[in-house]
């Protein structure tokens, strides 16, 4: 019982963390596309709805274990990806805070990486996927 709690509270955060970053785009998409223009992206406005559009997806899987696996390695991927286009070392200098806010990232990743290798969990979770088992994953 206990290990299906923290499971289903992990799948929670991991989701709500996705829920809110997309909602806060689609809140105020000019103010994302300004922040991904300020990191030298072509196409901020178009770069800034996909965002949220994948984020929402992000979630929808996380949140109901469909896809999990395949959800939880993307998520990974896009977390480092935004470490280092947003936090990354040109942007320490004079500002320590974004030191910790990159460092942050890796910690999200971690726990993205042992959630796409251990799965959703058995309860609570559609069990649609293409990685399978016998992959290691």
């Amino acid at each position: 019982m206990g290990k299906t709690i923290a499971i289903c509270l992990g799948r929670l955060i991991f989701g709500a963390v996705f829920v809110m970053a997309a909602a806060f785009k689609f809140a105020d998409m000019q103010s994302t596309a300004g922040y991904i223009a300020s990191a030298g992206f072509p196409l901020p406005l178009f770069l800034a709805w996909i965002a949220a559009f994948f984020e929402s997806a992000l979630a929808i899987c996380l949140l109901t274990g469909a896809f999990f696996s395949e959800a939880a390695l993307l998520a990974g991927i896009y977390v480092i990806f935004l470490a280092f286009s947003f936090h990354g070392p040109s942007r320490w200098s004079g500002n320590q805070a974004e030191f910790g806010f990159f460092i942050d990232h890796f910690t999200f990743l971690a726990g993205l990486l042992f959630a796409a290798v251990h799965g959703p969990g058995e309860r609570l979770a559609v069990r649609v996927g293409m990685l399978r088992s016998e992959t290691g994953i």
